[in-house]
């Protein structure tokens, strides 16, 4: 006797399952009344349902991991500050520890850097004569003496007298100049008269010029106007002469022999054709007539064979409606006959039923069973 094992239990419910699966979609598909060509609306449903669960929990996912992110930001802030915070505090820390305990003055090389050193120290020099005043130590110079003051008020003394110095040259350069521009501007004046005789004299030869230029245009123009009437007057010539020889001519006296090809009677040159001529219109207006008449005879035979047609059509039905109703009445004749002879046969069966039950009430059975096998024989 084999024994089931899960694994071979788990094999068979998929087997099984697979089948069911397999047996849904088989009468899906084979439904006609419930199958829709070209697509299973069901699992199409089914499918849709899936991808919005799977769109529901992935947009609950990723909400999730938003909330995650936005809370993870919060608390990277709030450890930003805080780490902030103590950086200050320590800072602030070692500053008042510094303050309190290191003070640049307790520190063995303070002397070295001391802000205040010179201040308390002697100054460079106290005189001008100091002995400590070596000529290496550059520490007198000149104009840094002690008599700095004095020597300052006679220096501002001389640029005064230097000031006022100045002033004389700049008030006789003024006037040399003022001389200057007057001088310049008297010159100006005689240019500009010298300049407006000259544009007089130009004005006067100019107008002359223009006067001769003038009379020249106007020679001009009378000769051309002459020159233009006459090239008018031989244009109007040549142009009478050829409006008479086209009128005149093979082309607008429209000459059926001009159109007439070398390549046969029948052909004619396109760019001279003037139209066809009265007995070819004539010719063709009898062959329209022609056609017109054929297709009214045509159109007669057709209204003609759709009526016979129609006749024929209406007469088949007539005898088909006759021969239904001959039908219906042997039908409702046989029914007749067939509704009497059931009901005699019906009255003779009730009449033997009834003899046969008055027989069996008065006779005993064998007696009715050998009359009834003697009746047989």
């Amino acid at each position: 006797m084999a024994v089931a094992l899960p694994k071979d239990l788990q094999q068979d419910a998929s087997l099984a399952k697979r089948r069911h699966a397999e047996l849904c979609r088989q009468k899906r598909v084979f439904n006609a009344r419930s199958r829709i060509i070209g697509g299973d609306t069901e699992a199409w449903d089914v499918q849709v349902h899936d991808q919005k669960i799977k769109e529901a929990t992935e947009k609950a996912r990723h909400e999730t991991f938003a909330a995650e992110m936005r809370q993870n930001d919060k608390i990277m802030c709030i450890l930003e500050n805080r780490k902030k915070r103590d950086r200050k505090n320590l800072c602030r820390a070692v500053s008042d520890f510094q303050q309190s305990f290191q003070k640049p003055e307790t520190r063995r090389e303070f002397d070295l850097s001391d802000p205040l050193a010179l201040k308390r120290d002697l100054p460079a020099r106290q005189s001008d004569n100091d002995i400590r005043n070596t000529i290496s130590g550059m520490q007198k110079f000149m104009g840094e003496d002690l008599n700095f003051h004095e020597r300052k008020k006679f220096q501002e003394e001389q640029n005064r007298e230097w000031s006022l110095q100045q002033q004389r040259e700049w008030k006789n350069a003024r006037a040399e100049q003022k001389h200057a521009e007057a001088f310049y501007t008297e010159t100006r004046l005689q240019f500009d008269e010298t300049a407006r005789h000259l544009q007089k004299l130009e004005s006067a030869t100019r107008k002359a010029v223009c006067a001769s230029v003038k009379e020249f245009n106007k020679s001009q123009a009378i000769e051309s106007a002459e020159r233009k009437k006459q090239e008018k007057t031989q244009e109007q010539e040549d142009n009478l002469a050829e409006i008479t020889n086209l009128l005149h001519g093979d082309l607008l006296s429209e000459n059926p022999q001009q159109a007439a090809s070398s390549f046969g009677p029948h052909r004619v040159v396109p760019d001279r054709w003037k139209g066809m001529t009265q007995e070819q219109l004539e010719q063709i207006r009898l062959v329209q007539k022609q056609q017109v008449q054929e297709k009214l005879r045509l159109q007669e035979e057709e209204r003609q064979r759709d009526l016979d047609w129609d006749r024929r059509r209406i007469q088949g039905a007539r005898a088909t409606l006759l021969f239904e109703r001959q039908q219906r009445r042997q039908q409702r004749d046989l029914r007749r006959a067939l509704d009497s002879s059931n009901l005699s046969l019906a009255k003779e069966q009730c009449l033997q039923k009834k003899y046969m039950n008055e027989v069996y009430t008065n006779q005993p059975t064998g007696d009715y069973f050998t009359q009834f096998n003697t009746g047989s024989r």
